[in-house]
């Protein structure tokens, strides 16, 4: 899949946001990370969510709302500028840390 491997080049599978886009929005379009649910590590708080918020910037994107989907891009990238990262990336902060670092920073 070319979207897993840009996502690779670009440092982790779970950076990547994607979506299955239906253009002539006759069905729902699905947006999910590129690494899908992860249940491999489900529930031991190492998965980096980066590419899940990042779906959801795409969506909101997709639904009109371009400045939300903005804001939400601006905090991951403030996020990831504070050094808060998982370790699939070289960091060592768990994916409640990452989260809550996010919301704080779409909230600053």
């Amino acid at each position: 899949m070319l979207s897993d491997l840009g996502s690779a080049l670009a440092g982790s599978l779970s950076l990547a946001p994607s979506v299955d886009l239906n253009t002539e929005r006759r069905y729902p379009s699905m947006f999910e990370p590129v690494h899908g649910s992860a249940p491999d590590i489900a529930g031991m708080g190492i998965c980096n969510p980066i590419g899940a918020i990042g779906s959801v910037a795409m969506m909101l994107a997709h639904l009109g709302l371009p400045d939300e989907a903005r804001k939400i891009n601006v905090a991951i990238e403030a996020t990831t500028a504070q050094g808060l990262l998982t370790r699939d990336i070289g960091g060592n902060a768990n994916t409640k840390t990452v989260t809550e670092a996010v919301i704080k920073n779409l909230s600053d």
